[in-house]
This record gives structure tokens, sequence and C-alpha cells, in this order.
């Protein structure tokens, strides 16, 4: 991922001194596993933990890179850098295993690594919305079904839906991160037979993984397609909230606005433009995010025991979502935290159709009234197609039309265009998505 779209705490979860780290940490917790059972002597562990120790600095990189050049296999490049420093008693390092044991816990561990980055985002977003979910409970806004004008929600509503679907975007993500966070060292085809499980189960623990029941010589990849397809649906997410935001912005609604900073510029040729640019770009990241989905979803189908057509892959989607994902979950964190809302044109936009918002109200009371839901249907549309051309405010017309008169008198027609009623509820809401001690 360009450094554009990049933020440095998961760029270092992706950078080769961290990969190396992770191989280094498998093969030495492998050898203190051997070593428990007697396999290799226990002088030799502790030689690779001794003298194998040290940083990975560009130069030791660096080194791994050159020898790949000749060996053109990454994880032989590592180990015979690795014996360059422990020297003869290397010949014990990766005994019994097979490069994916390497790779696939290597991944395993970067992809937690990278989850908790990413849940830590989540909680700040979650954090934003709740404020601001709270600063608007009940200002009052105009509700929208197909962009039409439908009937009045609040703007803390708005804030505290996305607020419960990104709980579930959390919930979610943990559950992929137990999931993908299993361990395999069981050898060439996974059978184990020259390695012992136990080994498999010491790595596992050290590093804070799982066991993987069966591995074939990889990890099964239907775990991996969980994982990115729970980023994506992330990912859909965080769209929602952006466009929501670009329709508010409009300049023929303008209720709510990006920050426009001091020395800001909109636009090259039009000096007056504020234009909705990190929600549009938060809306195209989130299709790259998901555009990593279905290659994922593809990886699951490998041959027999394994092929290596999910390795190029997954080198590109696990940086680059996980990465493009952490950048627009700090970006939408800091939009919504610095949103501002124009209560002026929100109240404006609820007057805008003259009491049309009201129409359902006035339908149940005539039903409640004993007219047939399909007569009272009719009356009313009747009354608010006139609004529509504009002849009048709903609320005008209907004291005019006896047959809407004779069955809701005048006092009691001025009671249903109250805007308290649509609002009524909003507490009963809250507490079911922020708890009961919220308001």
């Amino acid at each position: 991922m360009i450094p554009r779209y990049s933020r440095p705490e998961m760029v270092s979860v992706w950078e080769p001194a961290n990969r190396f780290r992770i191989w280094f940490e498998i093969e030495s917790h492998a050898c203190d596993a051997q070593a428990k059972l007697g396999i290799i002597p226990q002088k030799a562990a502790e030689s690779v933990r001794t003298y194998g120790d040290k940083p990975y600095t560009p130069e030791r990189i660096a080194r791994i890179d050159a020898i790949e050049q000749t060996t053109k296999h990454d994880v032989i490049a590592f180990t015979t850098e690795l014996a360059e420093h422990i020297g003869e008693d290397a010949r014990f390092v990766h005994q019994g295993m097979t490069s994916s044991d390497v790779l696939d816990t290597c991944l395993a561990v970067q992809l937690t690594q990278a989850s908790d980055i990413l849940l830590r985002d989540i909680d700040a977003l979650l954090d934003a919305l709740k404020t601001r979910a709270l600063e608007h409970r009940l200002t009052v806004c105009m509700g929208r079904s197909h962009g039409i004008h439908a009937e009045p929600v609040t703007m803390g509503l708005k804030f505290a839906g996305f607020h419960a679907e990104f709980q579930r975007a959390r919930a979610r993500l943990l559950r992929a991160r137990d999931n993908i966070a299993t361990c395999a060292i069981s050898g060439a085809v996974g059978t184990f037979a020259n390695i012992d499980p136990f080994v498999e189960e010491y790595v596992a623990e050290k590093l804070g993984l799982k066991p993987e029941p069966l591995s074939t010589q990889v990890i099964p990849r239907d775990r991996h397609a969980e994982y990115f397809a729970t980023l994506g649906v992330i990912a859909s997410s965080i769209e929602r909230i952006a466009t929501e935001i670009r329709h508010l912005q409009r300049t023929e609604l303008r209720e709510a606005e990006e920050f426009f900073s001091e020395g800001q510029k909109g636009s090259s040729a039009m000096p007056h433009k504020r234009n909705p640019i990190l929600t549009e770009n938060l809306t195209g990241l989130a299709r790259l995010v998901r555009g990593y989905v279905i290659p994922a979803m593809e990886n699951v189908a490998l041959w027999h025991e394994r092929d290596i057509s999910h390795s190029s892959v997954e080198r590109m989607i696990a940086p680059d979502a996980t990465i493009t994902l952490d950048f627009a979950l700090a970006r939408l964190t800091s939009v919504v935290r610095n949103l501002v809302i124009y209560p002026e044109a929100i109240e404006r936009n609820l007057n805008q159709m003259g009491g049309l918002i009201f129409s359902q109200r006035i339908l149940l009371a005539l039903t409640q009234a004993g007219v047939s839901r399909e007569d009272a249907y009719a009356l009313v549309q009747r009354n608010a197609m006139k609004v529509w051309q504009g002849n009048g405010d709903l609320l005008s017309i209907l004291k005019q039309d006896k047959d809407i008169t004779t069955h809701i008198p005048e006092t009691d027609l001025i009671k249903l265009f109250d805007l308290g009623y649509h609002t009524r509820h909003v507490d009963t809401i809250f507490r079911r998505v922020f708890g009961d001690k919220i308001i």
C-alpha cells in the first residue's frame, strides 16, 4: 500500500524485520520443544536462541535477500543466514519442518497483530459515534427512504445506528481473529511423520495461537477467506457512513459537512467549493478492501495437500487489506469527531414539504376513527398530492376537507402535526444500543 494511505504501526506488522523476527521465534521455539523431547541436544536449542536472537537490521535483511537471489527460496535463505550466526548447531534448526509451517504460522501471528490494531481503531470510532449520538440525541431531522422525505428521525439516531453496526463489526473481527490464530507445525503434507505433534502444541502456546486441528501442508484457507470477508464487511460499514455524510453535505441539503480547515482549498478552478473529499476517499478505500475478498475465497481450493497459488495473493492482500482498513477507520473517526452539523438547514428541510411528513399519522387517525384503511389512504393521498403540486400546506388543506374533519376535529388534527410524537421512543432505542445507564 502506498504511503499516502498507510499508518506506521500497521505497516510495521508487515515489514521484513517483523516477519523474520516471527520466523526466528517459530524456529527457536520448535528447537526448544525438540530438545524437551530429546530429539536434539538441549545445548543446540540454547545456541539457536543465544546466537540467533539478534535484531533483523537492514544489513541482515539485505543478506537474506542476497542469499535468496541464489536459492530462489525465502525460507532457505532465512535459515542459511541464521546458520551464519549460530554455527554448527544450526543443523538442528527446522528439524522435520516444512516451509509452510513457518510461513503459515507467521501469517497467523501477523494477522492477529493486525487484528489487535484494527480492534483499537474500531474502539476509537465507537467512542466518536457514541459522543455524537448523545450530542444529537434529540436533534430532529428528516428521515428519507429512496432519497425522498419520509418521516422525522433524529441525527442522534443516525449516529447510534452506526454505533450498533460497528459493535457488530467488532464482534465479527474478534471471531475472525480467534479463527485465524492457528499454528501448523506438522511437516510435509501435515502427517507429523517427521515431527512430534508436541512441537506444534509448544510453539502454538508460545506464540498465543491454537494448534490447527488438521493441516495438510498448509492451514486450510477457509480461515483466511473468513478473515478477509470480515474486513470486507467492515469496509462496507465504513462506506455506509461515508455515503450518508456525502449525501448530507450536498448543497441542496447541507445538514452536515466535513470540517473545512483554515487554508484548505476545495477546487483548483472554483474558489467557493467545499467538497466531501474525505468521505469520497473512504468510499474508494472500501472498494479496495472488498476487492481483496474474492481472491481470498479463491485461495480455498488448493490442489491436493497444497499448492502455492495462494501465496502470491496473500503476500499482497494481507498487508494491503489491513493497512488500508486501518487508515480508513482512523480517517472515519476523525471525520465523525469533527463533522459540522447545521441545525438551521435541518429545520429548513423538515419544513420543506409543507407537513407531508405527517401523512401517516393522519392515515392512522382516520382508521382509529372508523374509516377503512383503503378509504383513509385515498383521502390522505388526495390532499397530499395538492401539497406536492404547490397548492398549500397539508394541515391547511386538510382543515378544508370535510371528509377529513368529519372524522377528525380540527383541534385534534393540529395535534397530529407534533414532531415530539416521532421522538418519544428515542431513549428506548438508545438504551438498546448503549445500555440502560446511558440516558
